[in-house]
């Protein structure tokens, strides 16, 4: 059944309707602005890695300044489809009001896709995943390997560790302000969060199909997920708005992390353009004609003598590009919107279009020139280090914290390291549950605090408790 943005940009929230003030005249989605700009989860952001880990730059893109640049994005996209919902494609369900309610959504959304991520960017995803596929088996329980404790999606939980998985649990749950709803954000931001709208034994990388290229929640959200998979209609299909949000997300940084390499001199300008046209599509005007543009732009900046015309061209051009890209997110969702509105829509919106080439081959040089580099390599390595010393303790004290069977003194102080609130959470829904859902929560418990650090508190709390100074 198609869906319809009647129950897309459903404004109900999780706890229920408050009681509405008449002092208060903003909308749903406007409070769910209000609430994650003052949350500690977001400011936390601010010190954590977008590329190079713990810089001291202050023009090096942080996971905070990322997120407010892929907000941003969002909104622009927001404000071109819905403008082109009504006047071209005139989706009778989508009405005019909508449109702020899409802008609204997506600039929230755009707040909140990195909440859920770790320490040390997508490494310290990839760590925890690691960590859990190296020693699930050979940790035990009362005598037994976990891996007999816990189902296979509990146990796949852990090896398809995400941070996208985690935002939603974060938001849902661990912002313990009110009650255990978390935010209580409303239900079509929550929806749009959630790329990826499979559990993790449904990932299948190898199905050309976009939604099962990893999962979007865990076991321990099932109920939540599909409450809202239901009260918005989607029913296993993404929500239309993750397309954009994800678009915006894509151009935020593969355009960001060419800036931020260049300014730290892992590219030189003369090597930018040499890797652009060398990686080009043949007979893509567009291609060619922002590839030209990049020079242009210097001969430009040189003629005004400007003391460093080829770092002004960068930072111009990329400016430019952001909005091509935008531009051409914005024909890829009307292009496919009936394949979008019914859930069959399988790539993401650059997929076919003439800017795709342009947006794969800033992510690969970004990787090839930033995130290869030695610097970075080291710093990695160092985050492993820190990954596995804190999995290590952490989970071995937490395998028989809340039960009847003994912990070492060490372990037990380990467990009152971790904040009370995120105890309390666990108490909660740990409450009348048999013992493998428990200790399943026990590692969520553990996976909760990990990633609630920033880079600078893991490095510190690992130095401290390593006696390293």
């Amino acid at each position: 059944m198609r869906m319809n943005w009647e129950q897309l940009l459903c404004a109900d929230r999780v706890r229920g309707k408050a009681k509405k003030s008449p002092l208060d005249l903003r909308t749903e989605f406007e409070k769910d602005y209000h609430r994650i700009i003052n949350s500690a989860s977001f400011r936390r952001l601010q010190d954590k890695t977008q590329v190079f880990p713990l810089d001291k730059s202050d023009f090096i893109r942080t996971r905070l300044t990322h997120s407010l640049e892929v907000s941003s994005f969002g909104k622009s996209l927001g404000q071109n489809v819905s403008e082109k919902i009504f006047r071209e494609i005139k989706d009778e369900t989508f009405r005019p009001e909508y449109k702020a309610d899409v802008c609204d959504i997506l600039q929230c959304a755009g707040l909140l896709h990195d909440i859920g991520n770790p320490p040390f960017g997508h490494f310290g995803e990839s760590c925890i995943r690691q960590w859990f596929r190296d020693n699930m088996e050979k940790l035990e329980f009362e005598g037994k390997p976990l891996t007999e404790w816990l189902t296979p999606q509990m146990q796949a939980d852990f090896y398809n560790f995400e941070g996208n998985t985690q935002a939603l649990r974060l938001v849902t749950k661990l912002h313990h302000l009110v009650d255990e709803n978390g935010m209580n954000l409303t239900k079509a931001l929550l929806g749009t969060i959630i790329k990826y709208p499979v559990s993790s034994l449904e990932i299948d990388k190898k199905s050309g199909d976009i939604r099962t290229k990893k999962m979007g929640f865990y076991h321990a959200e099932a109920d939540l997920f599909h409450m809202l998979q239901n009260d918005m209609g989607t029913h296993g299909r993404r929500h239309p708005l993750t397309f954009l949000l994800e678009a915006a997300d894509d151009i935020a940084y593969k355009t960001a992390d060419i800036e931020d390499a260049y300014k730290k001199g892992c590219i030189t300008f003369e090597r930018l353009v040499y890797e652009l046209r060398k990686r080009g599509p043949e007979g893509s005007k567009l291609y060619d004609f922002m590839v030209s543009d990049l020079e242009r732009r210097r001969e430009r900046a040189a003629g005004r003598g400007l003391a460093d015309p080829e770092l002004n061209a960068v930072q111009n051009w990329i400016i430019a590009v952001q909005g091509r890209m935008i531009a051409a997110a914005t024909d890829g969702f009307v292009d496919n919107y009936d394949a979008i509105m019914e859930g069959e829509m399988k790539t993401d919106l650059f997929a076919g279009h003439e800017a795709e080439a342009m947006m794969d081959n800033l992510g690969s040089i970004a990787f090839d020139y930033a995130f290869s580099t030695k610097p970075i390599l080291k710093l990695e390595i160092a985050a492993s280090n820190i990954f596995r010393f804190l999995l290590d303790e952490m989970v071995g004290a937490a395998i028989n914290y809340d039960t009847e069977n003994p912990q070492s003194e060490v372990q037990e102080k380990f467990m009152a390291l971790i904040s009370e609130n995120y105890r309390g959470i666990y108490k909660f829904y740990a409450k009348d549950k048999d013992k493998a859902e428990k200790l399943y929560l026990r590692l969520l418990l553990v996976t909760d605090y990990v990633c609630g650090m920033t880079d600078t508190y893991a490095k510190d709390f690992y130095q401290e408790l390593k006696g390293i100074y």
